[in-house]
């Protein structure tokens, strides 16, 4: 698993993953509406509810994944709203990786789908809720989704779909067909790929928001690992 951003901050992208159990591995990656300097109070208050409560949540034998996955989604989007001192859209997607299974269970909360890609092709994992910060009540489903061994989970945020040339956007669609044609040498190399597309796209190094990759790599030649 791996983590690429590209240029200076500009925005509220937040990323981070940790170990939450010998075999399970918590990420996320979140989009906090608004400049950096608006934000950094509110990034570090996800981070620290994500940090704190995911190894709570996620540890002991015969944890429910999907449980587990619904309640953190719940604590983040208050501690967001808390932080916030009311209304603040923040996109996210958070993931639980299974190493003994090769699953992740997810929550995505209005934030750009997950692309997973293996040997049928490039699935999108699309919304299973609203965005966090907007109702201190809602509640998100937390779906999971298989690995193949060589398969490949990636995600960007909103900066590299919207990075344009010529008023045309750079679009999911195009993400989707980065990774499909990418060489899957390892989870840092693949966010990388995506990166340079997106800048070989704009003919310019991007700098009209955050522009941040996450991926996670299944080991091909070992049945219960993932890819650091």
């Amino acid at each position: 698993m791996a983590a690429v951003y590209h240029g200076e901050r500009l925005g509220g992208d937040f990323y981070d993953f940790l170990r939450v159990s010998p075999h399970l591995v918590l990420f996320g990656l979140l989009d906090v509406a608004g400049r950096h300097e608006e934000n950094q109070g509110i990034v570090s208050a996800a981070q620290e509810t994500f940090r704190e409560l995911g190894p709570k949540l996620f540890n002991g034998d015969g944890v429910n994944e999907a449980d587990a996955m619904v309640e953190l989604s719940l604590q983040l989007n208050r501690t967001i709203m808390r932080a916030a001192n009311g209304v603040r859209s923040c996109p996210a997607f958070a993931g639980c990786y299974n190493e003994f299974l090769g699953t992740v269970c997810y929550s995505n909360a209005g934030h750009t789908p997950a692309l997973l890609r293996d040997r049928t092709g490039v699935t999108r994992l699309p919304a299973t809720g609203l965005p966090f910060g907007l109702f201190s009540h809602v509640t998100h489903d937390a779906p999971i989704a298989a690995l193949e061994p060589g398969a490949a989970l990636l995600l960007v945020s909103r900066g590299v779909t919207e990075g344009k040339c010529g008023g045309e956007e750079f679009g999911l669609e195009r993400v989707e067909s980065s990774l499909d044609d990418a060489e899957l040498a390892g989870a840092e190399n693949l966010c990388i790929q995506v990166l340079d597309s997106v800048e070989r796209f704009m003919c310019v190094p991007p700098t009209h928001n955050d522009v941040t990759a996450l991926a996670l790599v299944r080991n091909p030649n070992s049945p219960g690992g993932g890819e650091a």
